[in-house]
């Protein structure tokens, strides 16, 4: 598997599988989450404009997954990680994950932080097994309550959220 920047041209790619893996939400009970529209290409292209979307290539060059994120706080916040379902349980999430961490400790940002579902098995228990932890409120940053509120206010509260964070080596050189 190769992780690399993602293209122009591959945007759609990303959105088609975003409704892909987002599909599995409708098994949980959580319809209005799997026909949720992915993040617009305009969107999409202004976190791959400033060198923060990556995408998992299969043997093919294809993308199989993606990963965006932002700076927020003196962390790297995941935006938004998704793996085609034809291409789960392979490591691809986890990879992209060690890669944002290692663009992050180049940076010299602390830690990795994250929003997700409390109780989907591939949200929060998925990223606990990858050394993440749940942030409690006196835990959470101002970009983080800004971003929660604002997943408040998209209705992604109906079913419980968590904020979660991996801290990271010290900065690049030590």
């Amino acid at each position: 598997m190769r992780i690399r920047p993602a293209t122009y041209d591959e945007l759609p790619v990303l959105q088609d599988i975003e409704r892909a893996a987002g599909a599995a939400f409708r098994g949980l009970g959580m319809a209005a989450v799997a026909d949720d529209e992915p993040l617009a290409h305009d969107v999409l292209d202004r976190y791959r404009r400033a060198g923060r979307a990556w995408v998992a290539c299969d043997a093919g060059d294809h993308p199989v997954g993606y990963l965006i994120c932002e700076p927020v706080d003196g962390a790297l916040h995941i935006e938004q990680v998704s793996v085609h379902p034809e291409a789960a349980r392979r490591g691809v999430g986890r990879a992209l994950l060690a890669h944002a961490a290692d663009r992050a400790h180049e940076q010299g940002l602390t830690a990795l932080t994250l929003t997700t579902f409390a109780e989907v098995p591939w949200n929060a228990p998925y990223y606990t097994r990858l050394g993440f932890h749940t942030l409690d409120e006196a835990g959470l940053t101002p970009g983080l309550r800004e971003i929660r509120a604002h997943e408040a206010e998209l209705g992604l509260d109906r079913w419980p959220r968590v904020c979660m964070r991996r801290d990271l080596p010290g900065p690049a050189g030590d």
